[in-house]
This record gives structure tokens, sequence and C-alpha cells, in this order.
């Protein structure tokens, strides 16, 4: 996998990069890249542990590059960085990879051998990522993401479980290829975004249930994203990807006890769909 690499989007948290250490404690042994901002003003600490790992991009220059969706001059997003990497793999001769956030603390079986639905540590990510790679190749799939723990929430009695489906979505983390570039929009919420403005074109971003990734909770860390949520709260966030997409995202709300503002998704409106061949015309 000479032309493969994942690269870990990273800002803040110089002291322990989660998803670096769980991917070699997971038997992945290729290459990987930590891209980080030259406005993070915590980038020589990461420089000091990570040297020749660590890839530093304008972050000025990248945000005349992007669609931010809003005229804050706010730069704190990973839209910058998901975008810049595309870039840097092809100055890198990588032709495949995965882009990830920082936070992952275990990447999970969901299914055994007779899709019995559980959990189950990923001992050889390498096997993984060449198989999905191996699939990614025959196809025209923009990107293919792993699900997250949040995704499985009931657990057996979820819906994806007991499916054992692909959703046609894609967050967190983006197998892609320098052949299939595609760009992140909106300085928030910019992976439901893009997935679903792409997607209403035709383009195909798919989530796998079979591997999930489990992540650091939400706010609960700072550095990363966690002070703009804190400071804008969910609603910005989701308003971002209605701002895009008015036609097929509304704001609505999850959670059972303690809920709060998130975005729902309208699928009927948002992809085209396959007509059943019955409806052709004689």
């Amino acid at each position: 996998m000479n032309d493969f690499a994942v690269f870990i989007m990273v800002h803040g948290r110089p002291e322990k990069v989660l998803t670096y250490e769980t991917l070699r404690k997971q038997g992945y042994t290729g290459k990987i890249y930590l891209v980080g901002d030259n406005l993070d003003k915590t980038i020589n600490k990461y420089k000091k542990k990570h040297k020749d790992r660590l890839i530093i991009f304008d972050k000025k220059k990248a945000f005349l590059k992007n669609d931010s969706g809003d005229n804050t001059g706010d730069l704190r997003s990973t839209l910058y960085s998901a975008n810049e990497i595309f870039t840097i793999a092809k100055q890198k001769k990588i032709k495949w990879f995965f882009i990830m956030c920082d936070d992952y603390r275990m990447f999970e079986y969901r299914y055994d051998g007779n899709l019995n639905y559980g959990g189950w540590r990923v001992l050889n990510l390498d096997n993984i990522f060449n198989s999905l790679l191996n699939y990614y190749k025959k196809t025209n799939i923009k990107t293919i993401a792993f699900a997250q723990s949040g995704d499985f929430m009931g657990g057996e009695n979820n819906i994806l479980a007991k499916s054992c489906k692909v959703k046609r979505k894609a967050m967190n983390t983006f197998l892609c290829s320098t052949s299939r570039p595609f760009k992140f929009v909106g300085r928030m919420n910019e992976d439901v975004t893009t997935y679903v403005n792409l997607g209403s074109r035709g383009n195909l971003f798919f989530t796998i249930s079979n591997i999930s990734i489990y992540q650091q909770q939400t706010q609960k860390k700072s550095g990363g994203l966690t002070d703009l949520y804190l400071e804008y709260g969910t609603y910005v966030k989701s308003f971002f990807s209605l701002m895009y997409n008015p036609s097929s995202i509304r704001i609505s709300e999850i959670g059972y006890k303690n809920k709060r503002i998130h975005h729902t998704v309208k699928w009927k409106n948002a992809v085209p769909v396959i007509i059943d061949e019955r409806h052709k015309a004689k």
C-alpha cells in the first residue's frame, strides 16, 4: 500500500493524538500523517513530538479557497484541513487515503461471521483497510465511512443493527482518492452538509455498518472543535446544513430525556432514487 495513507486532522491537543495510538495498537502498519495549521498555538508541541509525521498548512490561505457559508471570518473548523488533505495527498503521491479526526479510542466489528450483532475489537486494521480499499476501487463511490457508535443507539434493537445495511451518508472517517476529488462546504457540520449537497447531484457517500469507531465524547475534551460547539451551540451547527440544503434538511431534536437541537434529513427530498423497471415506458 505504497500509495495509501491515513491523514489525521489535529489542532490544540498535542498531548495525546488518540487516533494515531489506536491505529497502531489495532494493527495498522502503514503511513500516517498529522495535518495541523499554522495558527495553532500548540503547533510547536506537535512538531517536537511527531516531527516528520506532521504536515502544516497555511490556514488563512486555505480559508480563501473554501466555501465556509458565513462571513464571520472564524477559522475554527476542520473544513479547511479536510479540503487541504486532497492537495497534500497529491504532493505526497498518495492516491488512496483516509481522512480522520484525532479522538478515536477504538475500531470495532459490529457483527460476527453469522451477522450476529455485538462489539468486538478489531485486531488487524491492515486487513480491514485492504478489503475496503479493494471494494472502493471497483466502484464510483466518492467516499466510504465507518459507522459511529452513536449509529447503534439502542443496541441489537437499533434499526441499523438489525438490518446490517449501508447508509447513504459519510461522517468522521472518509476513504477518499485524489482521482475522485470533492470539496467539503460549510464551516460547521461540514460532513452532513457535504454528503447531502453532493448526494443531491448523484454523488455516492456511504457508511458501512460492519465496522464502527468509538470516539471521545463530544465537548468533554478541550481543544479540537469543543470551544466552537460550546460557544455557538448545536442550533448554529445544524443550521449550516439547512442553509445549503433547505429542501431536504430541517432543524429538529434528538435525545430522550435531555433533548438537544439537531438536523434531520428528509431523504426522499435529498437524493436521486432508482425507479422500478415496471414504470419504464413501453
